[in-house]
């Protein structure tokens, strides 16, 4: 019985974890006075969305390579195309990263690069 009880636990907490990770824009920073700052970053290949589609990457994740920027992204190094990197002046000092999937890959539609401090 205990191990039906266990199981049963488990298997609602991943289900818990799992839809807090998959989720996007849940209204947190509706009050952010970044927020519009936020919303109006673009690259080449639209816009970045908010914050809350964003991943804030550590310095080990990322670096310049060969004069390009790659991003560890799902345990793969993927190169940063030119027309992601972002040019505006960093307002939260931290790398960022927008992704997307092609075929199971990890694309990059915008990239912040941080202050590596």
């Amino acid at each position: 019985m205990h191990a039906r009880l266990r199981a049963a636990l488990l298997l609602g907490l991943m289900a818990v974890l799992t839809n807090s990770a998959m989720a996007r824009d849940d209204g947190r920073f509706a009050n952010s006075p970044l927020k519009p700052w936020f919303e109006s970053l673009h690259s080449e290949f639209g816009p970045c969305c908010s914050d809350a589609d964003g991943y804030v990457l550590a310095d080990a994740d990322w670096e310049s390579y060969q004069g390009k920027y790659r991003v560890m992204i799902d345990n793969e190094w993927v190169i940063v195309p030119d027309g992601a990197v972002l040019t505006q002046p960093n307002k939260i000092g931290r790398t960022m990263v927008w992704k997307h999937y092609v075929d199971g890959h990890p694309r990059i539609r915008c990239f912040m690069p941080g202050t590596m401090t």
